[in-house]
């Protein structure tokens, strides 16, 4: 018969050590972890599927957005004294699928739906861009080899930073890619990189087409503006670059990281354009700016204490998340509409599916999924490749 102690747990002979040991550093490892990067897969269903998130212990995984939701519905409450919605525990969600993609944190990923195969893009840490079959990564659930925590699965392109001179004057170790864009109509994908230069690729062949040099700071962000054959990059020089892809020449230089009423310049954190491509949302880490694609006059600039680290159009309105866990929503004149509480204390990734839903990733490994109306569908963690391995 057990005893009254060894029954609430208290018999020092059933401690194991080295299995509390091992909680304690992956619950570490969960806080410590962040997501720099979340998209919507393509799908004909008109709701928001799958989510695949990439995260800075070098994966990418994908998670079923209806598992998610239908295991936190009952957790989701409602703030009376703040009129906020709050989520009390998040979920801790098992992926459908994860890899190990890059060696260090995997900092951005983009679909590429043209033709019947569709490819993810990723880069990251190791200065490495890679293209991945969806088809593949969905079949395959957990691609983690246990022995030398490498991928079962391969990369279709594994192209490489050409490791250029740093703007520093001495040859880097290999440069990050901190961020990448696709124009699907020329078959290209451009990297936005840490030797302050942005590259384009030829997305059949692997071959480097075009190098952007101009910048004199490493890259944060990139997007591509189709109807013009141009990229847009931003950079923690202060300035923002629109490059025509056919000559590799920069066209205009954008000072929007320059706050306005101090005349001191800020990194360029994010950049957008919206679906007319005739306006551009820059973030920065003081603010967040509005200009004009067609004059190249700054609508508005709106000074921030927090950075503003990513952000993206809804119709005529600007979404925009940074250092602190709140979303903001700013109309095309810079007034601010609505503000939610969101659970990353600081969010790097925001993400916008067709049917309005909303996918915030950042600080802790938190997702936060928000419905077109502003309610938490879901809030989860992301667990990583130490659970797998």
């Amino acid at each position: 018969m057990a005893t009254e102690q060894e029954a609430a747990g208290g018999d020092a002979r059933s401690w194991d050590e080295e299995r509390y040991r091992k909680s304690i550093l992956q619950e570490r490892e969960l806080r410590c972890r962040t997501v720099f990067r979340t998209a919507f897969a393509p799908s004909q269903n008109p709701n928001p599927d799958i989510l695949v998130v990439a995260s800075s212990d070098g994966s990418l995984s994908c998670y079923s957005l209806a598992s998610c939701i239908a295991s936190m519905s009952q957790y989701q409450q409602l703030d009376m004294a703040t009129n906020l919605r709050t989520v009390a525990d998040p979920l801790s969600a098992d992926p459908l699928s994860i890899i190990q993609a890059h060696k260090g944190p995997t900092y951005d990923l983009k679909f590429y739906t043209h033709g019947e195969n569709c490819l993810l893009f990723s880069c990251g840490d190791d200065g490495r861009l890679r293209g991945w079959n969806w088809k593949e990564i969905l079949s395959s659930h957990i691609v983690v080899d246990k022995k030398t925590q490498g991928n079962l699965l391969k990369p279709i392109l594994d192209l490489a930073n050409p490791q250029h001179e740093g703007p520093w004057g001495a040859l880097s170790p290999i440069p990050e890619t901190n961020a990448i864009t696709i124009n699907e109509q020329e078959g290209s994908v451009y990297s936005a990189a840490g030797d302050a230069r942005a590259y384009s690729w030829d997305i059949e062949t692997g071959k480097q087409k075009m190098v952007f040099k101009g910048h004199a700071d490493y890259l944060h962000c990139i997007t591509a503006r189709k109807s013009s054959h141009q990229i847009i990059t931003g950079s923690e020089d202060g300035t923002t670059r629109i490059w025509d892809c056919r000559s590799g020449l920069c066209t205009q230089v954008i000072q929007s990281g320059r706050n306005l009423k101090s005349k001191l310049s800020s990194w360029v954190s994010c950049v957008a354009i919206d679906s007319s491509e005739s306006w551009l949302a820059c973030g920065t880490g003081a603010g967040l700016s509005v200009w004009s694609l067609l004059s190249y006059e700054c609508i508005f600039n709106i000074g921030h204490y927090a950075p503003v680290q990513d952000l993206l159009f809804d119709d005529n309105q600007i979404v925009a998340v940074g250092s602190e866990p709140v979303l903001t929503r700013f109309s095309i004149n810079g007034a601010t509409l609505s503000q939610l509480k969101c659970a990353p204390q600081s969010a790097f990734s925001v993400s916008l599916h067709p049917s309005g839903v909303i996918a915030v990733g950042g600080y802790g490994a938190l997702v936060d999924v928000l419905s077109q109306f502003g309610s938490h569908l879901c809030t989860f963690y992301c667990r990583g490749l130490d659970n797998y391995s």
